[in-house]
């Protein structure tokens, strides 16, 4: 009986050790008590921080937006597709996130980006952007695995802010993005031409004008192999499931699309996805390839932000960004290269899951040439040439 009272009381010390960081003079009892305030999900972290196992009803657990997406698309041809490439990257437990370095802690942007990465918003923070998918790409660093391209950080990852900073657990817990917006932190100065113009500040998210770049990825392939020896003809990234490779059309990391988010604001948007499937094998036998099986944008906040701004003809003389491209301009010959569209940039047969596009009458207003956008391209353009500082306060 000693013994056994000696190694449990080792084990809780073992364990205690991995807490004493942030949790010092708290007694092992005080969470490990058995059944009581305790489950898989939040370890008895709930006894004290209580209210918090609500994260594990919202997005980062349950992935139900993402789960509708495969559902109404990839499911149509494999009903697994989730659980071979998508299950993976969300939390079971309060641990996954404030666990990850053996000491319970608040998470580090490096913590959030274990599953911020790649396409999903987070890795643009520190100035990370996808690479080609092709192996000749895969250079450079790599973190957790991935490499990536060096693109410029977000102003506040600079300025050293973590992720928690704007993202905290009351908000995260209450099933919100966010628990600050721009405006909480920064009075705009009415020094800028763009801050005087009433229809930007009450129409338009900051961050439509703020953000520097976003990446982008226009026509997703999923390609199944149903035999595994057809995959050496290929040369791509291996993916988290050996029956499929993912490639895209084209990736970009310039200044994104805008459309209506679901404030009726104007925001960045991008594809999630315009996706495609392929059965190698089918189309190896003259079956069907590249099928498109959706063709879904989402409104969404680049985390790329940059004191200065884009250019007035950057939004005012640029129907592509709002997906209203002209067919004189069309540079890609999506329909010659059997991608079965016109144009990415094209509205036709495309939606906002989380918003709208913005119409076509209302681009053609905003775009008229009247004598004060005039006045306020020539102020705009004087700024930059006398290299005027143009930001707000902090």
């Amino acid at each position: 009986m000693r013994w056994m009272i000696c190694s449990i009381v080792a084990c809780l010390l073992a364990i205690s050790s991995d807490v004493s960081a942030s949790h010092g003079g708290i007694v092992c009892i005080s969470c490990h008590r058995g059944a009581a305030g305790f489950n898989a999900v939040t370890e008895g972290c709930t006894v004290c921080h209580q209210g918090h196992d609500r994260i594990f009803s919202h997005a980062m657990a349950t992935r139900n937006g993402e789960r509708q997406f495969v559902q109404r698309s990839y499911a149509r041809f494999d009903s697994a597709f989730w659980e071979k490439n998508c299950d993976g990257c969300h939390i079971r437990q309060c641990r996954d996130c404030h666990g990850r370095g053996g000491e319970i802690s608040k998470p580090s942007v490096g913590d959030c980006q274990v599953c911020h990465t790649g396409y999903f918003t987070g890795w643009d923070y520190s100035g990370r952007a996808p690479r080609e998918d092709h192996m000749r790409y895969q250079r450079g660093v790599a973190v957790n695995g991935e490499t990536f391209l060096k693109m410029l950080p977000d102003v506040h990852y600079t300025r050293g802010m973590t992720c928690g900073a704007c993202h905290s657990m009351a908000s995260l817990a209450a099933g919100r993005k966010s628990s600050k917006g721009c405006r909480d932190c920064h009075r705009p100065s009415l020094r800028p031409v763009e801050h005087r113009i009433k229809a930007h500040m009450e129409r338009m998210e900051c961050f439509a004008c703020h953000s520097a770049w976003g990446a982008q990825e226009y026509g997703t392939f999923f390609l199944r192999f149903r035999d595994r020896r057809m995959k050496d003809d290929f040369d791509l990234k291996p993916g988290r499931n050996e029956e499929y490779l993912k490639s895209a059309y084209l990736k970009s990391q310039d200044a994104p699309p805008l459309g209506i988010n679901s404030r009726g604001m104007v925001s960045p948007i991008r594809p999630m996805f315009v996706a495609y499937y392929t059965d190698i094998v089918s189309a190896r036998n003259s079956g069907p390839e590249n099928i498109m099986l959706a063709a879904e944008w989402r409104a969404w906040f680049p985390h790329t932000v940059q004191r200065g701004t884009v250019t007035c003809e950057a939004c005012h003389d640029s129907p592509r960004r709002f997906l209203l491209e002209p067919e004189r301009d069309r540079i890609y010959q999506l329909k010659r290269d059997d991608m079965k569209r016109e144009s990415f940039w094209d509205q036709d047969g495309q939606r906002v899951a989380n918003g709208r596009f913005m119409l076509p009458g209302h681009f053609a207003r905003i775009n008229a040439k009247s004598p004060a956008y005039a006045r306020g391209t020539i102020e705009k353009w004087k700024t930059l040439i006398n290299r005027v500082e143009t930001s707000s306060s902090p």
